[in-house]
């Protein structure tokens, strides 16, 4: 009697531990079906686009490059942004490429004195970057892919030349710091650095022409029309060996 007692305890028991378990499993199984099924809604490079390293937030949104994107919550990345966290990147360039269907994050977007990935920059073949600032105005409209005519000034006594007919923008890096002034004041801010697609003779020229005085850039669209420059500084610096 008391072995049948005993086997009907242990009976009980498995058959607790039994339903235990099943419920266990149906609360994992509701668990998993909420992280397929329920989606958060964030920022995804947009199909078919591609944001390019030094390349802005303010770009990659002006030209529709963005999109908000339903993503299961299972998927959703760590510093994965929200069309809310855009505000935090202004003045933030990409880091690195970004291709289409990339989850926007937090960590591939950066400022000053953030390494820009420039092994990846879209570089045409045979050519070179070459890293360059000018005296641009806050608010540039010069964003990577811009065309540029570069000229050079030597001195305020000699007619301003132009060195390079078109040289294409393969990234722009974020604004620099604003300076303060003596009297507290914000002082005037310091354009940007751009990475410019030259070719070795386009560098030299760049380089000598730095050394020689100041050198400017105007924005070129596909109808623009410009001349280089027969004689005077940019016509030695280019016929130089």
């Amino acid at each position: 009697m008391d072995r049948r007692r005993l086997l009907l305890v242990v009976a009980a028991v498995i058959a607790a531990l039994g339903v235990g378990l099943v419920f266990v499993f149906a609360r994992g199984a509701e668990s998993r079906a909420a992280e397929k099924y329920q989606t958060t809604n964030i920022v995804t490079v947009a199909a078919g686009k591609t944001v390019l390293p030094g390349e802005s937030i303010k770009s990659a949104l002006d030209t529709g490059k963005l999109a908000e994107t339903a993503v299961p919550q299972g998927q959703v990345l760590d510093n994965a942004l929200r069309q809310a966290d855009l505000g935090d990147l202004d003045g933030k360039v990409a880091l690195t490429t970004i291709y289409s269907g990339e989850q926007l994050l937090s960590t591939k977007f950066g400022g000053v004195g953030d390494p820009v990935d420039v092994a990846s920059l879209p570089l045409p073949t045979g050519m070179i970057a070459k890293p360059e600032s000018f005296d641009l105005p806050v608010g540039s409209f010069i964003e990577p892919g811009s065309q540029l005519a570069v000229f050079l000034t030597v001195n305020p006594s000699t007619p301003t030349c132009l060195l390079i007919d078109r040289v294409t923008v393969i990234s722009k890096g974020a604004q620099t710091e604003t300076t303060v002034a003596e009297n507290g004041e914000a002082a005037a801010e310091k354009a940007p650095a751009l990475h410019l697609a030259v070719t070795q003779e386009q560098f030299e020229w760049l380089q000598d022409g730095r050394e020689r005085g100041q050198l400017s850039v105007a924005l070129l669209n596909a109808e623009s029309e410009v001349q280089l420059d027969k004689t005077g500084p940019c016509a030695t610096i280019r016929d130089s060996e």
